[in-house]
């Protein structure tokens, strides 16, 4: 049995101390912890990193703190369109579905697409009926409901504009979720899970369902899950330059992390971070943002909740 760790990542953007009460900020360190817990277990008791991610990600789509399953921002219709991915490296197996509605844990969902069907992506109406046909509960809308993310929405559902999550008249904030780990088989995985951008129209697609851009995972390089303003993270297909930098210009991991989150993105004007790892159990991160929602956790004991810069 090798070495095996856990990251997590309940988004990027600008955050600032001043930005949460005392009592909020403890409420984000509780959530971040229960989920790094809940996917570190799965580890321990020698589960799969792809359960280990799916579980983590599960947790933080349950909290409504977060822009992903319960937590879920409006779109220009007012209502909440999800998008989720998954990917096992071991065998480069991958799900994902984009503009779902009514789905607790969408993540589950990108990953029963992964295990059950021939297909990477589906999206809206023939990602529903997969759920139908999988038995995937839907719930009301009043489960996602979230009366900050309504405010958020009232501000700027009149205007032709998107909006990047939390207090949009102030504060830039990405609050998609993710989770990458290695277990102690030294098989990686990656999840990702989002609620889109605030007031979103034309069924808009982030990078979050997409293979590359926001999730990636390959037992020869690295697993990756993204948070930023998703366009600019399609444009630098993200999740696999950092991959692609270990194959091919023999990098280590948090140097292809920092080259692809501090020099590409930031020359490109893309914002955010990323969280990744490889079979060694090494553990990476990164962002340009002020901050970002972030845990890790190994078996050696070192662990780390951690928002601001």
């Amino acid at each position: 049995m090798q070495n095996f760790s856990i990251v997590i990542h309940g988004g990027a953007g600008t955050i600032e101390p001043s930005d949460l009460t005392p009592a909020l900020e403890i409420q984000y360190h509780h959530a971040l912890q229960n989920a790094l817990d809940a996917g570190f277990k799965i580890l321990q008791l020698n589960g799969t990193a792809l359960d280990a991610v799916a579980t983590a990600v599960v947790a933080l789509e349950d909290h409504i703190l977060f822009n992903a399953g319960k937590g879920s921002v409006f779109t220009k219709n007012g209502v909440h369109e999800m998008d989720a991915s998954i990917m096992n490296g071991s065998n480069l197996a991958a799900g994902a579905v984009a503009g779902v509605q009514y789905i607790k844990n969408p993540v589950l969902l990108a990953k029963a697409v992964m295990q059950q069907t021939e297909h990477v992506l589906l999206s809206g109406a023939g990602a529903m009926d997969f759920a139908k046909a999988m038995q995937f509960d839907f719930l009301p809308d009043d489960y996602f409901f979230s009366e900050q993310r309504y405010q958020q929405w009232q501000l700027v559902k009149n205007e032709n504009t998107v909006a990047l999550d939390h207090n949009i008249k102030t504060e830039k904030k990405f609050g998609t979720v993710g989770a990458v780990a290695c277990d102690a088989q030294g098989n990686i995985a990656a999840a990702t899970s989002t609620g889109g951008m605030t007031n979103k129209q034309y069924g808009r697609i982030g990078d979050t369902p997409l293979i590359g851009s926001g999730t990636y995972a390959n037992n020869n390089t690295c697993a990756v899950s993204c948070t930023g303003h998703g366009e600019w993270f399609m444009k630098a297909v993200a999740a696999y330059d950092v991959s692609c930098l270990i194959e091919y210009k023999g990098l280590l991991l948090q140097q292809a992390v920092d080259k692809v989150v501090h020099e590409k993105l930031v020359n490109m004007g893309g914002e955010g971070g990323l969280i990744a790892v490889n079979t060694n159990a090494d553990i990476a991160l990164a962002f340009n943002s002020a901050g970002m929602y972030r845990g890790y956790k190994n078996n050696n004991g070192e662990q780390l909740i951690a928002i601001y810069k």
